[in-house]
């Protein structure tokens, strides 16, 4: 199995090491391209008005000044030399991406690059911890190989990608994995801090709330919540059905007149 692995918290993250040692489990042919810098929250962004530079650091390790898609397009169609990977695994995020977040994720975005591409592809996400002395990635890396293994031996549809969350939680408290559907937050959690800096000019720090939802049972949200591992199948096909039904009987036709 060739594995292609990318990130969107940058070449030196925590996570990626984690998700180098997942793959090492399954296989040894391993390839990595990941953002020279971290590119969170830059969702499916593609460089279009910029020069991309590629820092060879070994001959699978690569480094971009790139999005995650950057990457992956890069690392498929140049890096790998025509060696197309198996499988696209990215991350693993500093934090989950769960609920409406996953359409922000530059994680979710890489796997969904290696989607559009063709290839397998899975998203892998750490839930914070808490407390600041817990290492947030042990229950990905416990549980990661065996997950990834199961995923890929049964298959999924080709425009789909996997979204997979791991609760912040002690390993021997991790008993269970859920398949999930996404679900969207009852509470607001994204919010700009207003700061001033030290010539007196106002700038706008954007992060997240630590405000807990509501959610349904079956949701990723409340899998992550309960201290399960979600699965989470996502694709990109957002047209809303119903109400393109109800708008055909409306709008199909002749353009209506002002």
């Amino acid at each position: 199995m060739r594995i292609l692995l990318t990130n969107d918290d940058g070449i030196h993250a925590e996570g990626l090491v984690a998700l180098e040692k997942i793959a090492r489990v399954l296989t040894d042919d391993i390839w990595i391209c990941a953002p020279e810098y971290e590119q969170s929250g830059a969702s499916r962004a593609l460089t279009l008005s910029d020069p991309i530079r590629v820092r060879t650091l070994d001959p699978r390790r690569f480094a971009t000044t790139g999005t995650p898609t950057d990457c992956v397009m890069l690392a498929i169609h140049e890096l790998m030399g025509g060696l197309k990977p198996d499988l696209v695994l990215s991350g693993v995020n500093r934090g989950a991406n769960l609920a409406e977040d996953v359409t922000l994720s530059g994680t979710v975005a890489g796997a969904i690059e290696g989607m559009a591409l063709g290839v397998p592809s899975i998203a892998l996400s750490a839930t914070n911890w808490p407390v600041d002395d817990q290492d947030i990635f042990a229950p990905a890396e416990h549980f990661g190989p065996g997950i990834v293994r199961k995923l890929f031996e049964t298959g999924w549809p080709a425009g789909v990608i996997m979204n997979v969350n791991f609760p912040a939680r002690p390993i021997e408290e991790i008993v269970e994995v859920e398949v999930t559907r996404q679900t969207f937050r009852d509470v607001a959690v994204r919010h700009a801090e207003k700061r001033t800096d030290l010539r007196n000019q106002d700038y706008y720090w954007m992060g997240f709330r630590q405000e807990r939802s509501k959610p349904a049972a079956g949701t990723d949200l409340a899998a992550i919540y309960e201290g399960r591992i979600s699965v989470t199948p996502l694709h990109i096909d957002l047209t809303h059905a119903e109400t393109v039904h109800r708008l055909k009987s409306v709008l199909g036709g002749a353009p209506p007149k002002a």
